[in-house]
């Protein structure tokens, strides 16, 4: 996160837009993968904020592979998130108003592996089944991807 980093040692911990990816990533039995946050000690996706020159794609590929050791093949948009329901204030101070586009990946490669700094758990869920502890940027896409499912 070299750009956001920047960015705060210029303002601090006032809130900042910060814009990224999240990808909802699903398995063959319909499951979600949802990772453990050693930060808030909630449920989220994969997913983190654009550097410099970056696609919002390229960031969802790259977030995705870091924290999860996966890698994307095709990723499809669901929606591109803001507004109020996507402020967070993380537990160090930091204070971010999320523009978030998040993608489906159903078709993806790789072995596994949680990223050692950030995640200390990852594990598939069925929609049914989502802990009830979701990190709340994360709350309202993880919602209308389940909404979304729903209708089909």
């Amino acid at each position: 996160m070299g750009y956001i980093k920047e960015l705060r040692n210029i303002v601090g911990s006032r809130p900042l837009i910060m814009v990224g990816a999240c990808v909802i990533l699903i398995n063959n039995k319909n499951e979600l993968l949802l990772q453990l946050r050693k930060d808030n000690h909630c449920w989220g996706l994969s997913g983190g904020s654009m550097e410099i020159g970056e696609t919002l794609e390229q960031v969802a590929k790259r977030e995705l592979f870091e924290e999860t050791g996966l890698t994307a093949n095709n990723l499809t948009l669901l929606e591109v998130f803001s507004g109020q329901d996507l402020y967070y204030q993380y537990p160090h101070g930091d204070e971010v108003y999320n523009v978030v586009a998040a993608y489906i990946c159903k078709d993806y490669k790789g072995i596994i592996k949680a990223e050692e700094n950030e995640v200390a758990d990852l594990n598939f869920f069925h929609i049914n089944s989502i802990p009830s502890n979701i990190s709340p940027p994360d709350l309202p896409i993880i919602r209308e991807y389940i909404r979304s499912q729903m209708q089909e």
